[in-house]
């Protein structure tokens, strides 16, 4: 590897990725490092949708609600293995405070502008980047098996339509009329007419080797050791390929990005909530559209080639062994949705670790403490959906232009 370059950008999953392609368009000489492989981490199997709907923040007045009674539950969506950890109280903490109405109505519209411009910038991509990740923008379907889930979705859609964010929900009829492929138990739904997929692994690697053909040097299967600094900026990171200069650097390494922290003395508070996938071969009848099972909290992803079935969220800290229990509820609770799930041939299990602030909102800022350091992390399960507007902003503040986005909200030192 050259040993001087514009930009360093640490980790290569979906934000790296996409902040390395951004930053290689404005032409400045950018070298791009990974432990790994390219979208070797979260950005490979998780469910692949891209979902401005998603613009209610994990923190929300439902923690205290279904949350709070599915936490010691080991079946549960959203379970938190009971640990002794100072970090995580302090997560949890946070996480409470910033699930009050207030807090979530003020982060709803940040989330929005930002899901919203990257779906913008997915249509551009799909137009312009010249290879293909499977990118259909069609809308998704959020459907229940009970009027009384249907009924608390509700009221979630009339504050999503007070937000500006499209949504609209669908009877029984309308609901089979849109996907012939769901069993007659579903009652109804929410279709999402903003909403689409991707292969991510297709995604993330395909923009890798655009961001390659710009010039990027990427450096697969080469580790952070450690940095060098003085003043307020990073001289150097230690890598086991050898050091690296450059003038500035992009932190952007999911859930490893609080360690990297650590060796420079920031302390990021974002945990690592493992998900789970499940691709299936085809069953006879799949589905068109994306969907989102609401009793089960499962995603479903068409991929043409497959289906893939993805959800949970269990918070057992840097762990990534497939609990099977875990697996096997996602199948089960599928197949009182969709026929034909559980006879379907299992073609890949995967976990990932998902990088979540206490807020649900992303980092994207300057480092308060390093002024070359930019920090790219915490965006939990909007890393896909978030990963194309993350590049385009770490771009601009690489560059010190005015952003697109608003991103006072955002800043590490919010926390």
């Amino acid at each position: 590897m050259n040993s001087k370059y514009n930009v360093a950008v640490i980790g290569g999953g979906v934000i790296g990725v996409c902040s390395a392609y951004y930053l290689a368009q404005k032409g400045l000489k950018i070298i791009l490092i990974e432990k790994g492989e390219i979208a070797s981490g979260c950005s490979s199997g998780n469910a692949g949708l891209i979902v401005p709907s998603h613009a209610m923040p994990l923190a929300s007045p439902g923690v205290l609600g279904d949350r709070l009674r599915w936490l010691l539950d080991a079946e549960s969506p959203f379970y938190i293995k009971p640990r002794f950890e100072l970090a995580l109280f302090n997560w949890l903490v946070r996480f409470v405070r910033a699930s009050r109405q207030k807090v979530m109505l003020r982060s709803l519209p940040i989330l929005r502008n930002l899901l919203f411009a990257s779906a913008a910038l997915y249509d551009d991509l799909a137009d312009t980047a010249g290879f293909y990740f499977g990118y259909e923008g069609d809308g998704s379907l959020w459907v229940c098996l009970s009027e009384e889930r249907l009924e608390r979705e509700r009221h979630e859609v009339q504050l999503l339509e007070r937000s500006k964010i499209p949504a609209r929900i669908v009877t029984r009829s309308e609901v089979h009329d849109l996907e012939p492929a769901l069993l007659p138990e579903v009652v109804g739904g929410v279709f999402y007419p903003n909403d689409g997929h991707i292969d991510p692994q297709h995604f993330v690697v395909g923009l890798a080797e655009k961001a390659r053909q710009l010039g990027v040097e990427i450096c697969t299967q080469t580790e952070v050791l450690g940095f060098e600094a003085s003043k307020r900026k990073i001289t150097c990171i230690q890598t086991t390929s050898g050091n690296v200069h450059a003038e500035q650097i992009v932190l952007a390494a999911g859930v490893w990005s609080t360690e990297m922290a650590r060796a420079l003395n920031l302390r990021l508070p974002i945990q690592a909530a493992k998900g789970y996938s499940i691709t299936l071969k085809n069953p006879p009848s799949p589905p068109k559209l994306p969907l989102l099972f609401g009793e089960a909290r499962v995603a479903v992803n068409p991929l043409g080639y497959a289906l893939r079935l993805a959800g949970t969220l269990e918070m057992a800290g840097m762990d990534l062994s497939i609990n099977k229990r875990r697996v096997e509820t996602i199948r089960k609770s599928s197949s009182a949705y969709l026929a034909g799930i559980e006879d379907a041939k299992v073609i890949e299990t995967w976990c990932g670790l998902r990088p979540c602030t206490p807020d649900g909102l992303p980092i994207i800022s300057q480092s308060k403490n390093f002024r070359n350091l930019i920090i790219a992390a915490g965006h939990a399960m909007l890393g896909m959906s978030l990963g194309p507007i993350t590049g385009k902003l770490v771009s601009q503040l690489a560059c010190q232009e005015k952003t697109d986005q608003d991103l006072s909200l955002l800043r590490e030192e919010r926390y």
